[in-house]
């Protein structure tokens, strides 16, 4: 959820740093920090609370100079924004410099039992790493690297992502993960360190990860990997082919218009990835063979990508026959009963990262179950411990609410179910036109910002109805209205409404229906209308075949005789998610928000 940077080499490190920052500040943005050494006895310490910017101004006339140095951009899991709690944090000697991403969960057992003599200057977990190193090099002389292990150990299984510097060995970033993720990455006579690899994507496309419990010693030319037994490792390189201009906004005014309205693309993206010339799926037969086998499918998500599973469930149920079940991943991880002998889980997390999935993962990989990954980050944690992954194509997302990973998550999952029901029907049709049809949409967007206008801005509570597919929509929309403009609201089963909601309908709140569905759209309508009764001030999202005169948004048929209608209902979902990512988006903006950086959230979720 923090962004890390860091550097040694070559390189002028400050712009890096802070290069690397901006990129990075969607993880984390309630302050900011920097350390930089020059290798000549010059050090460097700056850190500010609030936007990346604020750090900028800082150091902007500070002659800075050095080519080794760490950053870090903060979301605040122990103590306030400020700029005594950001990081990097210092001992107390004033040699290490220490930033982290992650919690330590026995921070406050190892403060009162190692560190009771120590003034710290923070509220947060993480000075207790750096103190605690300082003290046991001043103390028991051990060298840094075994001192550092040694911190690592009486940490434990807490999770981190450690970036550390001594301003006695000025040239050298001692590195540390443990179910948090950092990439080395390699340069021409520098080498960085990075939470996320965007953020180096202007200086470097070739990286390396570290498994739990490793550590690195990374100099300018030179990298070497230290596993849990400290044995030197070898790890494999991998490069990334990803342009670093799709990590800019272009011409948009924010990443979240751009990642929407990059949707249409997308689709056609997976389908030139996944589908051949006749509409037949290219993926591994294994993967499918091991899910066409299964007993029961477990797809483990979080947030958006927990929308996006209860839609694969459908699909997986009602166009293959195969049994499927979606768990939210912070509860499954410590609730996991499996009474299945043969499942298979399948994971969705647009980071790759996310570290409730990641606790279920485990659990599967424990069990000797079969897994697999399906991320927009092919080289993430996710997807390297799973049996399988697979990539969603839906490039650098940069927003906080998640968009076109929505899209590609839903879209990636009805070509599985082509592949799982043998090619007995097709999704790349259906697809296709959706596609086309989104493409209508978004060059239609000034009405959504009307709309948005007109029924949410001033609002305080909203609520999204609909059912079958269009109640899982809703739960989506719901998110982001409320994670990106604060108005509360919420995503109902239409006909749940009589069941107690309708106690909280007053006099012009906000109720938009989804109708995309044909067999329920009628009952959806009457379930508005009783809302209507009330005071409610109604909207209605239908597909051209639900929709009925007055309606205030029809969206473009794709319908088509060679479709099978049942694939075709199942994914017209699709259509109604673009105008219902747009209304957040423009209500955000008529409030006068941040629309990529929502307060208290942040893109990539490390921490349990």
């Amino acid at each position: 959820m923090c962004g890390i940077v860091g550097i040694t080499g070559n390189k002028v490190a400050l712009p890096v740093l802070m290069k690397g920052l901006e990129k990075l500040e969607y993880r984390g943005y309630d302050s900011a920090g920097v350390y930089v050494n020059d290798n000549d006895g010059h050090e460097y310490l700056y850190k500010e609370k609030g936007r990346v910017s604020m750090l900028e101004a800082a150091v902007e006339n500070a002659g800075i100079e050095g080519t080794t140095g760490i950053a870090h951009t903060r979301w605040a899991t122990h103590g306030v924004p400020s700029a005594h709690n950001s990081h990097p944090h210092v001992s107390a000697s004033g040699r290490f410099f220490l930033v982290h991403n992650g919690v330590i969960e026995n921070f406050r057992e190892l403060k009162q039992e190692y560190l009771a003599d120590v003034e710290f200057k923070s509220e947060t977990d993480t000075e207790v790493a750096v103190q605690l190193l300082g003290k046991i090099v001043e103390e028991e002389g051990l060298a840094v690297v075994d001192a550092f292990r040694k911190v690592l150990s009486l940490i434990g299984e807490g999770s981190y992502g450690f970036v550390m510097m001594d301003n006695e060995e000025p040239d050298t970033l001692y590195v540390a993960r443990n179910k948090s993720p950092l990439l080395l990455g390699l340069g021409d006579d520098f080498n960085v360190v990075t939470s996320d690899a965007t953020a180096m994507l202007d200086y470097t496309h070739d990286f390396m990860s570290l498994d739990d419990g490793e550590m690195a010693i990374v100099k300018g030319d030179s990298i070497v990997i230290i596993d849990a037994n400290g044995q030197i490792v070898e790890h494999e390189s991998f490069h990334l082919d990803i342009d670093a201009s799709e990590t800019d906004k272009g011409i948009y005014p924010y990443y979240m218009l751009k990642e929407i309205e990059e949707q249409p693309n997308v689709i056609r993206t997976i389908l030139g990835h996944y589908m051949d010339e006749q509409g037949h799926v290219n993926i591994d037969s294994e993967i499918i063979d091991t899910l066409k086998n299964a007993d029961r499918i477990y797809i483990v998500a979080a947030g958006t990508s927990y929308h996006a599973s209860l839609l694969g469930k459908r699909m997986f149920e009602r166009l293959v026959g195969k049994a499927t079940q979606v768990e939210i991943s912070s509860e499954f991880a410590y609730d996991n009963f499996i009474p299945e002998a043969n499942p298979v889980f399948v994971f969705l997390s647009q980071s790759g990262e996310t570290a409730d999935s990641r606790e279920v993962l485990q659990v599967a990989n424990d069990r000797g179950f079969k897994s697999l990954t399906l991320t927009n980050v092919p080289n993430s944690t996710l997807a390297r411990e799973a049996t399988f992954s697979l990539p969603l194509l839906a490039g650098p997302e940069i927003a906080v609410a998640s968009t076109k990973a929505y899209t590609a998550q839903v879209s990636v999952l009805s070509i599985i179910a082509q592949a799982m029901a043998d090619n007995k029907f097709s999704v790349s049709h259906p697809l296709a036109n959706i596609a086309i049809a989104m493409d209508a949409i978004v060059q239609d967007k000034e009405k959504y910002e009307k709309l948005a206008n007109d029924y949410l801005v001033d609002a305080h509570d909203a609520f999204y109805i609909g059912r079958l597919n269009d109640a899982e929509l809703a739960l989506e929309a719901a998110l982001k209205l409320k994670e990106i403009s604060y108005v509360h609201t919420e995503g109902f089963a239409a006909g749940e409404l009589k069941h107690g909601t309708l106690a909280l309908i007053e006099e012009n709140t906000p109720v938009m229906a989804l109708l995309t569905q044909s067999a329920t759209a009628n009952l959806t309508r009457s379930n508005l209308a009783e809302t209507q009764a009330r005071g409610a001030h109604t909207m209605v999202i239908a597909t051209k075949e639900n929709a009925k005169e007055g309606d205030e948004v029809i969206l473009p048929s794709v319908d088509s005789a060679e479709d099978d209608p049942a694939v075709v209902q199942q994914l017209a979902i699709l259509l109604a998610t673009v105008p219902v990512q747009l209304l957040s988006y423009y209500t955000s903006l008529g409030r006068g928000l941040d629309v990529d950086r929502p307060r208290n959230l942040a893109k990539s979720v490390t921490v349990q």
